[in-house]
């Protein structure tokens, strides 16, 4: 899903590139308001765990393979603002040290992975444990949070990549939603079961629920 450079026009990456900038300045400003310093560690170690993990691939169909986004998994343990951060810490090493999509591109990126990954992930987590109460409606959530996030992620990229006029929407949109809507499931997969794992065995890396959320109107 990492757009490489010479696939997006100025005016895509101009905008996506301004979107993730103002974002990120918005989470950073979010958690220093609320982070306490014992949480550091544990957003360090996440960010760790997803860049290791994303160096693992799983088959999906046809020869091709997929690998942990992870926005989902920061979202719901870490919450929305420390996902953003930890998701384009990634892929902001990912860019520079591993040439995984463009450095023009990297906007785009943290825009598609971090900002819309994130946003969908959250959005999905909240409603579905809203509707479902207690462990069906965590373990759903997270099921659900996972895919649409990486479906999500995928569309805008396709959007973006259309709208740049390198590929039509009806070609590229097709061909990336086939693959992610399978690539969804694995992530779904993973994320639920590093979740449930997390909860049960070490609780206290779970720093954030969408109650805190509720109570603060979005601050933690």
């Amino acid at each position: 899903m990492h757009i490489p450079d010479g696939f997006l026009d100025p005016k895509v990456l101009a905008t996506t590139s301004a979107a993730s900038a103002s974002a990120i300045a918005w989470s950073l400003q979010k958690v220093k308001q609320s982070l306490a310093n014992r949480h550091v560690p544990t957003i360090g170690m996440m960010a760790g765990f997803i860049f290791a993990a994303q160096m693992i691939n799983f088959p999906v169909a046809g020869g091709t393979s997929g690998h942990l986004m992870g926005a989902a998994l920061a979202t719901i343990l870490l919450g929305p603002f420390n996902s953003i951060l930890v998701m384009s810490t990634v892929l902001l090493i990912q860019c520079l040290f591993f040439q995984d999509g463009g450095l023009l591109a990297l906007g785009a990126n943290i825009f598609n992975m971090a900002i819309v990954g994130t946003l969908t992930a959250y959005l999905s987590y909240r409603a579905t444990t809203s509707l479902f109460k207690g462990r069906v409606g965590e373990t759903v959530g997270t099921v659900l949070s996972a895919w649409t996030s990486i479906v999500a992620a995928a569309a805008a990229a396709s959007f973006e990549i259309a709208l740049s006029g390198f590929i039509g929407l009806n070609v590229v949109l097709p061909a990336m939603m086939g693959w992610h809507i399978l690539i969804g499931l694995g992530e779904a997969l993973i994320t639920t079961w590093v979740v449930l794992f997390v909860k049960k065995v070490l609780p206290e890396l779970n720093i954030w629920a969408p109650s805190v959320l509720s109570k603060e109107g979005v601050s933690s």
